[in-house]
Parts: structure tokens; C-alpha cells; sequence
């Protein structure tokens, strides 16, 4: 594939992680100090955890773009440990204060993607958990953040929110992610809505896409599928 065509897909994925980001930017202006107090679908976090954690991997995808453009190692965070004391830190501010940070860290990593040349996409730089990908890795993974933690704020944004195509890409990247792993459940996806399939395994799992999607992420239980129960998902989020 020529420079053309992927310029275009490239500009294609910001297009989408800056479509789910006015979203989760939407609902999340709508909540006010008490709500960001309030649980959040994620054990143990606020949605005030989730809102920082949203803008600090922005910073992160940011710092692995400067990273990738410049040649400079910049890690995406210092630890896992530093990590999660920064959401922490940041959890309990006031709900003005983290829509402007989810908005503000957005905004730079807008402009780390838009400053990218051609060839740095293919740049291989470093993940927190030792991971080593292409820089192009970090659009999907900010897409991805940014749909899956808007779901985890439980407000009014659900997995039937989800672009159809992200939830058709996840789908088919999980199977083949499970089917590589020691403990990754033996399966074979059935999407009643759409018609997809995914995987060869031994146990058949039908549903509506975004409900296997949520599923696989540990967003669901299940209930509204056929062939989900006592199938052990590993938590991916």
C-alpha cells in the first residue's frame, strides 16, 4: 500500500477516535461534582477514576507518538505503579476540572497524531507493560480507551452505542487474542445482528455483536446470549 492510501486510513482513525471523543466529552459534561463521586461500572472507581485515567492515556499515547516522531524515548508512563497514582491523584477533582483535562490531554494527542510523518508510523516504541509495537498501534488502542471507558461510566452511553465497525474489528481481534493465550476460553462467535463469525473453538456463543463484545470485555454477563454460561472471560480492561 502506497503513502496515499494510508494517509487516508490514518486520517480516517483520528476522524473516529475524535468522533468517540466529543461523545464521551458530551455525557461527560452533563455530570456534576456528586456524580463524578458516584461508582462507575469498573470495581473499585469512581467515574471520577475513570475520567483521569481517560485523559492520562492520552498523555501517554501522546508521549509514545513524541516518541515515535522524534526518535527521543518517551515512555508512556514511568511505571505501572506511577500509573495508577496518578489516577488516584486526579479522581477526586472537581467535575469541571476533569472534563477540561479529558478535553485538553485529547487535544494534544490530536496534535501528536496530526504532526506524525509517514514514516514514524511503523516506529517500534514501548508500552508501560513492556509491549513493543508499530506507533501505529497507539490510534487503535486510544480508539479503544475511549469507546470502552465511555461504556464504564455507566451514563447512558451502552456497548449498542459502539461504532459498528469497531465492535466488528474488536470482535474478530479478541478471538484471535483469546485463541493465543494458555487461558483465553476455546470459542467460536456467532453475531445474530450482523452475520460475523469469529474463531474455530469448541464452544458457540451467539448473540447481537455488541452484546458478545461487552461480553468478551467483561462489560456483560452474558445474559443475552446463547452458549455464554460458565465460560470464564479474562479480564482485558
Amino acid at each position: 500500500m502506497d503513502r496515499g492510501p494510508r494517509r487516508r486510513l490514518r486520517m480516517i482513525a483520528l476522524a473516529e477516535i475524535t468522533a468517540a471523543t466529543r461523545d464521551l466529552l458530551a455525557t461527560a459534561a452533563r455530570l456534576g461534582d456528586a456524580d463524578v463521586r458516584a461508582p462507575s461500572l469498573l470495581p473499585g472507581w469512581t467515574r471520577g477514576h475513570v475520567l483521569t485515567h481517560v485523559a492520562r492515556n492520552a498523555d501517554g499515547g501522546t508521549r509514545l507518538l513524541t516518541w515515535a516522531r522524534t526518535g527521543v524515548e518517551s515512555h508512556e508512563y514511568p511505571s505501572l505503579d506511577a500509573r495508577a497514582a496518578e489516577i488516584e491523584a486526579g479522581a477526586g477533582r472537581p467535575a469541571a476540572t476533569l472534563l477540561a483535562d479529558v478535553r485538553q490531554s485529547a487535544d494534544r494527542f490530536a496534535d501528536a497524531f496530526a504532526r506524525m510523518p509517514d514514516d514514524a508510523w511503523a516506529r517500534t516504541v514501548q508500552w508501560t507493560t513492556g509491549a513493543r509495537h508499530p506507533a501505529a498501534r497507539a490510534a487503535d488502542a486510544r480508539l479503544t480507551e475511549v469507546l470502552i471507558h465511555h461504556v464504564d461510566l455507566d451514563a447512558g452511553f451502552t456497548p449498542d452505542d459502539w461504532p459498528a465497525d469497531f465492535t466488528s474489528r474488536y470482535l474478530t481481534d479478541i478471538t484471535a487474542s483469546f485463541a493465543r493465550r494458555p487461558d483465553g476460553p476455546d470459542l467460536r462467535l456467532h453475531a445474530t445482528d450482523t452475520g460475523q463469525e469469529d474463531g474455530t473453538g469448541e464452544h458457540l456463543v451467539t448473540g447481537p455483536a455488541a452484546s458478545l463484545l461487552a461480553w468478551l470485555l467483561g462489560r456483560s454477563p452474558g445474559t443475552a446470549l446463547t452458549g455464554a454460561n460458565g465460560i470464564k472471560i479474562p479480564f482485558l480492561y
